[in-house]
């Protein structure tokens, strides 16, 4: 009694008391207590008790049924009936509301079903049970029913503590008494007042979608009730749900198909199509029309392989999806946008054609035949959606989420507009986008013109620009024409420059594409100028022109440098924005990428200067500027034009950040896309006193480190062996400021080095020193789960060095004394919370478990075994608290993985391993029976007999020791997977 009146005086805090704080803590105890073995008898009391206000009722059904889903097994076994005829009277007492309290006393009665066996409830379940309550107490019928709609609604909700097992038994309990329950339901038709409740009571019901033939559903009561409902003045939202539930059930692969279905879709489509004049009744209510068109659209998603035989029957569907997409609500609309793509796909894909694979020229004409029926219905789609790209009227007023909702839209049309180019073809697609184009531009003569149904029809014509050929030449030129005269208003400049990029393989295709580009270019350097937007946009095309006409552009690059070194710099009117000055950079260096090796070197080099520029290194000796005359040039030049002061290191290390990575991004870009490996070594080699300078003096700041790191990768990719004796230098470099900085990207920036150099036998040397060192001083970084959370980058960047290896030189790396460790050290981290560092441990596990398999590495395998056979139930036990609570069940895949591996390698004993972690578990938490299940499948897996029927046991598994809360600390405190030295048995 006492615990009842703390539990009102807590709710009655929660929602009344004027002190936050209060509130906060009321909320915190009734949280805890919903946790305790006296909130059953609490919560059953007070929702007993005539006295309680609504917040206490909602409260204690809500505990209730909470209970019963996650803690039912704190119960004993006896107390199942007192607990069944308890909330069966509470259920009888909220009948009639309120309807919160009756929906939670209804789904915890529904829990309990899926807890206890059919037989416990009496004969045929709590079906049969439940309709003997209605036969013995009609007055209690609505609550009954609202347990009725809820029952099967609990086949799939997880929340339920249920053992996986016992859960796929309560769903066949329920497909066998689905007659049952569809009986109890045509019963109550006949209360004209309870017949919506009814109807979503069988809404319910069908979604299991098992068990009864079309032929049965065509002439049911319950059927024929919801048909009948929609020709009534007001339609029935319940009837909808039926009716499209019907839909899907008829679809279904478990109720046997369209084709077993055919019955009920015969009587189903005929009402629907009737339909179809309402969508267009301007007295209809809104929402009428669009429960009206979810119905078009569910029978267009769930037979679109039927609507896919262009038969005249289906074309009468296509043409009421049509009718829909014309609608002028745009949510209403949209609701077909899955079926045009879905109808494309089939349309398209050569696996739709089957049943014609006899004959390869069979399927080409039956594909051509079915492209020509719906070419009709997809010219019209375009026309019909492409409308909704036009910017509205008040655009500049559009808050920030209405905006955001605006290009959403677009996108969405777009993709529709790309079904329909892969149905036409592009190039149709493109005459009728064109005509809009060609209308519009008309109109548009100056800035102030109207815009926006051009920049519309721009805005389609580049979303097809893959699906147009690049030899196109009816429509294209003209186009091109209408982009060069349009006028220079931001958001339509904005969309001409991305159409022109979009469309750059044209330009270089086209037969007067040359004689363009000059014009082109000129609208691009317009665009960098015109507003931030336009700008990007006109970066983003000049590199997709730059990419993809570089050998047209390799004598223009005067001109190229031209518009670089004014994006770049920043100087006079352009406002592209420092990211955005990237797609510059890759746009030169693609271009440089085509020239002789020659002429690339001294472009290179004019491509640098206005990088290293700003970079302001004036405080390099005067011994490195004469050693490296590229790099003196280029401080020269900088001191000359820009009257730069020599300011020393001090200056250097107080920068923020950004200062520095925007111009060391730009080298990382020329590094990456210039592809000529000697010019690149050679840069690298002039400007690594730039960047040992860098390294010396910000090697605590991660962000500037983090961009050289990058920098210095893409330099070693792209130059390979050519790097000579710069390799050498850099990792000496970053071996040593590793050892005082931590950062992870002197990890990554190894692991690239490994990759390249791995299997070079000149530079074994340097390299074991390396990652000895690395990974020695990683292991005493992360020495407990918590360092591994505090720095969750090194763990990820050194276990993804440690698999580099392992693929690149394990010849280094396994022989090291440095592998134990390493190993020792990854089972510290396996449990760690943050996902990538958690992979890459697992990653690195599993691949010396495989490294059998891998070229070579059976050599490697003595010693792989005299480091993993004393660890092997250590490593197993922690895998297996990883499957069944320390790791979140979105690992799980990853880590059975690596238990199979570990199964694969050491076969017979990794069994054994397995069967002392899981002997480990409590019987009260997994059985004897699941334990036997998931020992065989990871026995067949280790024998190699049936690897594929290991997912279903370990997710089971997983299932069950994650059932709820307690049952997870349970699992976790017998197999503790933070201890490393647990004895089997123990």
């Amino acid at each position: 009694m006492e615990l009842q009146n703390t539990v009102k005086e807590a709710l009655n805090a929660l929602y009344h008391h004027p002190d936050d704080g209060v509130r906060l803590q009321a909320d915190r105890w009734l949280q805890d207590f919903q946790r305790t073995l006296d909130a059953w008898q609490v919560a059953d009391n007070l929702l007993h008790d005539a006295t309680s206000n609504l917040e206490t009722l909602i409260f204690c059904s809500q505990t209730l049924r909470s209970k019963v889903q996650r803690d039912f097994e704190e119960l004993p076994s006896e107390a199942f009936r007192p607990l069944r005829d308890s909330l069966n009277n509470l259920l009888r007492k909220f009948h009639k509301g309120p309807p919160k309290v009756r929906t939670q006393i209804s789904i915890a009665v529904a829990a309990l079903a899926v807890h206890v066996r059919a037989e416990d409830w009496g004969d045929g379940g709590i079906v049969k049970w439940l309709r003997d309550e209605m036969n013995l107490h009609p007055e209690y019928i609505p609550g009954f029913l609202e347990l009725l709609t809820v029952l099967p609604e609990e086949v799939f909700n997880y929340k339920i503590a249920a053992r996986p097992e016992r859960r796929r038994q309560f769903e066949k309990e329920l497909t066998s008494q689905i007659e049952v329950a569809l009986d109890i339901l045509t019963a109550c038709l006949n209360i004209n007042e309870l017949k919506e409740q009814v109807l979503e009571a069988f809404a319910s019901w069908l979604r299991l979608k098992h068990g009864i033939p079309g032929s049965v559903l065509a002439s049911h009561p319950l059927v024929l009730t919801a048909l009948s409902s929609l020709n009534s003045e007001l339609l029935s939202e319940a009837a909808v749900n039926v009716i499209s539930e019907l839909i899907h059930y008829t679809a279904a692969g478990s109720s046997g198909g369209v084709s077993v279905q055919m019955p009920l879709i015969q009587v189903l489509v005929p009402q629907v199509m009737n339909l179809k004049g309402q969508l267009r009744d301007s007295s209809k209510d809104e929402e009428d029309v669009k429960a009206i068109a979810r119905l078009f659209s569910d029978m267009g998603d769930s037979y679109v392989e039927l609507i896919a035989t262009g038969s005249d029957e289906s074309m009468l569907i296509v043409h009421a999806l049509l009718e829909v997409a014309s609608h002028p609500e745009y949510y209403i609309a949209s609701m077909t946008f899955n079926f045009w793509h879905s109808l494309q796909v089939n349309l398209t894909r050569r696996e739709s054609y089957i049943s014609f694979v006899n004959e390869s020229s069979s399927i080409e004409a039956e594909r051509n035949r079915r492209l020509q029926v719906f070419r009709p219905a997809y010219e019209s789609l375009v026309s019909l959606v492409s409308f909704r790209i036009q910017y509205p009227q008040d655009y500049q007023d559009l808050s920030h989420e209405d905006l955001k909702e605006f290009k959403q839209t677009r996108y969405a049309v777009a993709d529709v507009l790309i079904d329909a180019a892969s149905v036409l073809g592009g190039d149709a697609t493109l005459r009728i986008l064109y005509m809009k184009l060609d209308e519009a531009a008309a109109c548009c003569h100056n800035e102030q013109s109207e815009w926006r149904p051009a920049e519309a029809a721009l805005f389609g014509i580049r979303a097809i620009s893959s699906y147009v050929s690049a030899v196109e030449a009816e429509v294209m030129p003209k186009v091109m024409d209408r982009l060069l005269k349009l006028p220079q208003h931001p958001q339509l400049l904005q969309t001409v420059c991305l159409t022109i990029g979009a469309y750059s393989k044209w330009l270089d295709s086209a037969s007067g594409g040359l004689s363009i580009l000059p014009s082109v270019l000129d609208i691009l350097m317009s665009g960098m100028g015109i507003s931030e937007d336009s700008a990007a946009a006109a970066a983003v095309a000049f590199r997709q022109i730059c990419d993809d006409c570089r050998l047209k552009l390799c004598g223009c690059l005067d001109g190229l440098f031209h518009i670089y070194h004014r994006a770049v710099s920043g100087e006079g009117s352009f406002k592209v924005s420092a990211d955005d000055s990237l797609h510059l950079v890759e746009a030169l260096s693609k271009v440089i990428t085509e020239l002789p090796p020659d002429h690339a070197k001294r472009a290179l080099e004019a491509l640098c200067l206005p990088v290293v520029t700003p970079l302001q290194v004036c405080f390099i000796l005067e011994e490195n500027l004469r050693m490296n005359p590229f790099v003196g040039d280029m401080l020269i030049t900088a001191v000359n034009n820009q009257e730069i002061v020599s300011q020393g290191p001090d200056t250097l290390n107080s920068k923020p950040f950004r200062d520095l990575t925007v111009h060391i991004d730009r080298f990382g870009y020329i590094f990456r896309y210039v592809n000529h490996a000697e010019a690149v070594a050679d840069a690298i080699q002039r400007l690594w006193p730039i960047f040992k300078a860098i390294f010396d003096l910000r090697a605590w700041d991660m962000r500037t480190m983090e961009s050289l790191c990058r920098a210095c990768k893409y330099a070693v990719r792209t130059s390979g062996r050519c790097m000579g004796i710069t390799i050498g230098a850099m990792l000496e470099e970053i071996q040593g400021l590793y050892q005082q900085h931590h950062q992870p990207c002197f990890l990554y920036l190894s692991s690239e080095v490994i990759k390249i150099f791995g299997s070079d036998p000149s530079c074994a040397n340097y390299l074991k020193s390396l990652i000895e060192a690395l990974f020695m001083h990683t292991t005493h970084l992360l020495t407990s789960i918590q360092e591994f959370t505090a720095r969750p980058d090194i763990a990820d960047d050194c276990f993804l060095l440690a698999s580099r290896c392992i693929r690149y030189c394990p010849q280094l790396f396994i022989p090291s004394a440095v592998f134990p460790s390493l190993v020792d050290c990854s089972l510290i981290g396996i449990t760690v919370q943050h996902r990538e560092a958690s992979n890459s441990i697992l990653t690195f596990l599993s691949d010396i478990f495989d490294l059998g398999n891998s070229a070579g590495g059976e050599q490697y395998l003595p010693i792989r075994n005299c480091v993993i056979i004393p660890r092997g139930f250590s490593i197993t036990r922690i895998l297996i608290a990883s499957l069944t609570g320390a790791l979140p069940s979105s690992r799980l895949e990853l880590v059975t993985y690596t238990l199979l591996s570990l199964s694969r390698a050491y076969g017979p004993q990794s069994v054994e391993w397995a069967k002392e972690s899981i002997s480990l578990i409590p019987l009260t938490a997994v059985t004897e029976v699941e334990r036997s299940r998931f020992l065989k499948a990871l026995s067949d897996a280790a024998s190699g007999s049936n690897v594929n029927a290991l997912s279903v046991p370990i997710e089971d598994l997983s299932d069950v020791c994650r059932r709820n809360r307690t049952v997870m600390e349970i699992v976790q405190q017998s197999l503790r997977p933070l201890e490393l030295n647990i004895a089997p048995g123990s």
